[in-house]
């Protein structure tokens, strides 16, 4: 009985490369598969959905006390404004009125409180501002 005997060379660069392309595909597989198929059970809404109504918060600027009132119907924001502005506090902040305009037109643009740009001379206003904002729409959210 002959046996010839085989010997098999293999160069470690070539089983290197070959497990790594392997990894790289069971990675690719996975990230596909993640991708398309996990999202299919649920249903994803980016816009919050809102209870319709008018919603308050409060703002304290010095001793003045502001009421900021959102009107929301089910998907979007349709008003922001001050529901008790008196003539002392447009005075005492005659910025203050500007500034709910602007952040107002820029909710209603994005309907979102993301991405609000402010100028720096009230950018304190405007933060009190879009904080009070976001505390009232925070009443309006319904939850799923």
């Amino acid at each position: 009985m002959s046996s010839k005997t085989k010997i098999v060379v293999l160069h470690m660069k070539e089983i290197i490369y070959t497990a790594i392309f392997a990894v790289l595909a069971i990675v690719l597989i996975l990230l596909l598969s993640f991708m398309f198929f996990s999202g299919h059970n649920k249903k994803e809404d980016a816009s919050p959905t809102y209870t319709p109504g008018v919603y308050t918060s409060s703002m304290t600027l010095n001793n003045s006390s502001l009421e900021v009132e959102v009107t929301v119907d089910e998907t979007h924001i349709n008003s922001i404004r001050f529901s008790n502005l008196d003539e002392t506090v447009t005075t005492m902040y005659p910025l203050i009125q500007p500034a709910i305009e602007n952040i107002a037109e820029q909710v209603y643009a994005r309907q979102s409180l993301e991405g609000i740009e402010y100028s720096g001379d009230n950018s304190y206003t405007s933060q009190i501002i879009i904080n009070a904002i976001n505390e009232a729409l925070k009443k309006a959210v319904t939850k799923k």
